[in-house]
């Protein structure tokens, strides 16, 4: 060892001792907790960035490697906690709205339907009156009245069921439009979940990659002794 290198490795090796606790407390608390708890993706970022900073500086390549590679994880984790939040977010606000449209067009069917029927019995009752009153009149002219009275009472009635075929049809398109935008911000809210999905992969890929290479370490340092 070049005399040097020797105040690094007696800074790494009180580093190594100092860092002793931290490391006591994640293996036996903090691993314990959700792999996504922003208690421990903050504890995990903060102890990732303090090695990668002190092996940088004692030009310790190992620790700072593995720092980096624990920040890496822990923000790859916390964006993709967030972005499943939001996914989540945005599907109960699509049901939500649809459900609300979905009451809102069963109101509107509803009294398109009393109003449909409003209309026949004012048809109706006005049809009665011109047929009363036609009795009342010449026996000549009650054929004639009646007759008058019949076509014109079918003619409102026509009106009121083509009235209400145009109003339900328009009922059923908004319903549809409806149902297409919740369906397409269920498909957004299910693209970011798979989003998500594949940045937890990644994190734990990475973890394992940082595994890996502190199970190598330990086995240089055993190969050593």
């Amino acid at each position: 060892m070049k005399i040097l290198e020797i105040p690094f490795a007696v800074l790494r090796f009180q580093y190594s001792l100092a860092r002793f606790p931290l490391q006591l407390i994640e293996d036996r608390v903090v691993s314990r907790w959700d792999s996504e708890a922003p208690a421990r993706l903050f504890y995990e970022r903060s102890l990732g960035s303090l090695d990668s900073t002190v092996g940088s500086v004692l030009g310790d390549a190992d620790l700072a490697a593995r720092g980096s590679a624990l920040v890496e994880r822990s923000e790859t984790l916390g964006r993709a906690a967030t972005l499943e939040a939001e996914a989540e977010a945005k599907r109960r606000q699509a049901d939500e709205r649809l459900e609300a449209k979905r009451e809102q067009a069963q109101e509107q069917a509803e009294d398109a339907h009393a109003e449909k029927n409003r209309r026949m019995s004012e048809a109706r009752q006005a049809a009665d009156e011109k047929k009363r009153a036609a009795t009342q009149t010449a026996a000549q002219r009650a054929a004639a009245v009646k007759k008058q009275a019949d076509e014109v009472a079918e003619k409102r009635v026509q009106s009121a069921e083509n009235a209400r075929r145009a109003e339900t049809s328009a009922i059923r398109a908004q319903e549809k439009a409806v149902t297409n935008a919740a369906e397409a911000k269920r498909d957004d809210a299910r693209d970011k979940r798979t989003e998500a999905a594949q940045k937890r992969a990644q994190a734990d890929k990475v973890e394992s990659l940082a595994d890996a290479e502190k199970e190598k370490r330990q086995a240089e340092r055993a190969s050593d002794k």
